[in-house]
């Protein structure tokens, strides 16, 4: 990972949630500057954040997978979340799986590195967790929704295995509609390594 110690993966804790909150508003704002309207990025508040996951935290731990990449410091520098697929239409906003379908697909809900790591392999290395944890659950795919304008996400996910697959949809941001384009990853796709 560019001279660096190697990244340490570890299942998220209750207590790490003001870290994750805060990384996420982080994320956010690096992600999207030129996304998303300035005053929405601005209003985002990690500590509101924090406490609404604070309520679903443990309600969501038999179904929800957070993992964090934590540097030698303890300092948490990465974060990703993985659960069951919000449906053909949740986009970011959510909904469920289809009536009558079969529920087994997963979906990578956030992936965020500290802007400072973008590059270093972190998202790697937090990714090809997300994808063997995935794996392990039996997940028949895994699904994703990115912004359409950003570049560097979807050349990422691209050059680990994922590819749109044609479902689109409309997140509000604060009144700005942004689209958003689903990638999948097919079970055994190609391309991802975590080094």
């Amino acid at each position: 990972m560019n001279g660096r110690e190697p990244v340490r993966v570890r299942e998220a804790a209750e207590a790490d949630l003001e870290a994750v909150a805060a990384l996420r508003v982080r994320g956010w704002r690096y992600a999207y500057r030129h996304l998303m309207p300035r005053e929405y990025l601005e209003g985002m508040d990690a500590a509101a954040y924090a406490a609404r996951r604070r309520e679903t935290f443990a309600a969501t731990r038999e179904t929800v997978t957070d993992l964090v990449a934590v540097d030698g410091g303890g300092r948490i520098t990465g974060w990703a979340a993985l659960g069951p697929c919000r449906g053909e239409d949740g986009g970011s906003g959510g909904g469920g799986c289809e009536e009558g379908e079969d529920c087994r697909d997963g979906e990578l809900y956030a992936l965020y590195v500290e802007p400072e790591l973008i590059g270093s392999g972190l998202g790697r290395a937090l990714l090809a967790e997300v994808v063997r944890r995935a794996d392990a659950r039996r997940m028949r795919r895994l699904r994703l929704w990115v912004a359409e304008g950003n570049e560097r996400a979807r050349r990422f996910y691209a050059a680990a295995g994922f590819a749109p697959d044609g479902a689109r949809s409309l997140f509000d941001a604060g009144g700005t509609p942004v689209a958003e384009v689903r990638y999948t990853r097919e079970p055994g796709g190609a391309g991802l390594t975590a080094g």
